[in-house]
């Protein structure tokens, strides 16, 4: 029964290829970012293209796809240290971010990373929004407070 355990191993590897995956595509992306940007400034990208938004959307949707790169490899190494075995770090000086002993510092770590994730995306999507009405100006000034005072108290009790 205790060997059943070694089947954890198949999500492992498989959020590791995942989390190449996206770490692969989203430095594509920024790699097309920069080919469109030394267009826009050699003037054949066109006339009407906005080099700014272009930039500033490629660019956050990469950070969104590193960090859902990040939480695919904190699950892999989480999962293998808690199930697998110890991952042994050949210098203890050194940071101690995929050090996992138990599920909830999985769950609490995987949530932070989650946030910041949403939060990149709420981002985004705040950049394309139009702001027509008042009313609009108040929701989002809403929305960036709920955001502040959610990370205040996802990182009040941090140690850091």
């Amino acid at each position: 029964m205790w060997n059943a355990r070694l089947f954890i191993i198949l999500a492992v590897i498989l959020s590791l290829v995942g989390s190449i995956l996206l770490f692969i595509v989203a430095s594509i992306d920024i790699i097309k970012a920069a080919k469109q940007t030394y267009l826009y400034y050699v003037d054949t990208l066109g006339a009407g293209a906005d080099i700014h938004n272009i930039l500033l959307n490629s660019i956050i949707m990469a950070i969104d796809l590193y960090l859902i790169a990040v939480v695919l490899l904190i699950f892999a190494f989480g999962l293998y240290e808690l199930f697998i075995a110890k991952i042994e770090v050949k210098d203890e000086s050194q940071s101690k971010v995929l050090e996992i002993h138990t599920l909830d510092q999985l769950k609490d770590k995987l949530a932070k990373v989650i946030v910041m994730a949403l939060i990149v995306a709420f981002f985004s999507k705040v950049l394309n929004m139009g702001m027509k009405t008042s009313q609009d100006m108040l929701f989002f000034a809403i929305s960036i407070l709920s955001l502040a005072v959610g990370l205040y108290f996802l990182h009040k009790d941090s140690k850091h």
